[in-house]
C-alpha cells in the first residue's frame, strides 16, 4: 500500500506469535482501509529448534477459524535485522518477559522504541489462549490506529 506506515511484530522464532499477529493485522487493516501494514521477524531464530516448516500449524488453523484465508503465508521465518527496526514506524514484541532480554542483548539501541505485549509462548499458555490474546490486542490496535486516521 503506497504511503502506508509499517508495523513490525517480533517474537523469538518468527514462526508462531509474530506471524499470527502480522497476518491477522494485515487482513483486518485491509478490511478497514487502514494505511498501515505489518511485517514480522524473529529476534533469535536459532532458538526455534522445534519449529517445522514455514509457519506454525496453530497460526494457519487460527486464521482459518477467524475467516482469514491467505495465500502468501508459506515464507519461512526471517531473522530481525537492524534495517527492519529502522524501517518500522511502530515495533511490538509479543512477550516482554521473553523478548526484552533478547532485544537488550541483540538490538540494544532499539529497545526504547519497542512496545511489549504479554503473550507467552506454548507451553506457558495454550495456543488457543495465545491466539485469542493476540486477536484482542490486534483488534484494539486497529481501533486505535483507525481513530487517528478518521
Amino acid at each position: 500500500m503506497a504511503g502506508s506506515s509499517l508495523l513490525l511484530f517480533l517474537c523469538t522464532g518468527n514462526y508462531y506469535r509474530s506471524r499470527f499477529a502480522e497476518l491477522l493485522f494485515n487482513w483486518q487493516a485491509a478490511a478497514v482501509a487502514l494505511p498501515w501494514r505489518a511485517e514480522s521477524r524473529g529476534i533469535a531464530l536459532q532458538l526455534g529448534i522445534h519449529n517445522r516448516g514455514p509457519i506454525s500449524p496453530h497460526v494457519l488453523a487460527g486464521l482459518r477459524a477467524r475467516g482469514c484465508l491467505l495465500d502468501a503465508v508459506a515464507r519461512f521465518p526471517q531473522q530481525a535485522q537492524e534495517c527492519d527496526f529502522a524501517r518500522a514506524d511502530r515495533i511490538i514484541a509479543l512477550d516482554e518477559t521473553e523478548h526484552r532480554p533478547l532485544l537488550r542483548q541483540r538490538f540494544p539501541s532499539w529497545i526504547e522504541r519497542v512496545e511489549f505485549w504479554q503473550v507467552p509462548d506454548v507451553p506457558h499458555v495454550s495456543a488457543a489462549s495465545a491466539l485469542a490474546a493476540m486477536e484482542t490486542r490486534v483488534y484494539e490496535l486497529i481501533r486505535t490506529l483507525s481513530q487517528k486516521f478518521s
